[in-house]
């Protein structure tokens, strides 16, 4: 009996564990931003400054999200979403542009190298709240940012 309550509430433990999102960004204020934004969130994160080990990192950690900067040194973002998409372990895994990269065209061209979403800089956290609600539909349950802060 011990044994099976064990294994349930391990179960239930990992059922209820918070997303884990993969952030690749080159920029250390950036990445320590999002990753703040993205614990207050309620999320667990792996970051990355450089864009060599993204897809061996995807691979092996199989995170919810990716947060993914373009302009990236190396391997841009463009052709690591590429790569992410072409793989079984990393296809289905949603993959979101940040970037500093406004312009109607370059949305268009970012879409459609295979991202899931598209946010750019600099973002309200709101609508980074609302951007990783939608693609991760109920993996998660948090309260708002809003209403985290105005509990403070």
């Amino acid at each position: 009996m011990y044994l099976t309550h064990s294994f349930m509430s391990d179960e239930k433990k990992q059922s209820s564990q918070p997303p884990l999102i993969l952030v690749v960004e080159d920029h250390d204020d950036s990445l320590l931003l999002l990753s703040y934004a993205l614990e207050l969130l309620g999320c667990r994160c792996i970051c990355q400054n450089e864009s060599y080990t993204t897809l061996l990192v995807a691979k092996e950690y199989q995170p919810d999200l990716i947060l993914l900067d373009i302009l990236l040194p190396g391997f841009n973002g463009l052709d690591i979403v590429r790569a992410l998409k072409r793989e079984p372990l990393t296809c289905n895994i949603p993959v979101v542009a940040v970037t500093a990269l406004a312009g109607r065209e370059e949305k268009e061209r970012i879409l459609r190298a295979g991202f899931d979403d598209y946010i750019s800089k600099p973002y309200m956290l709101e609508d980074l709240e609302e951007m990783i609600w939608r693609l991760l539909d109920d993996k998660f349950e948090t309260y708002s940012a809003l209403e985290i802060c105005h509990e403070s």
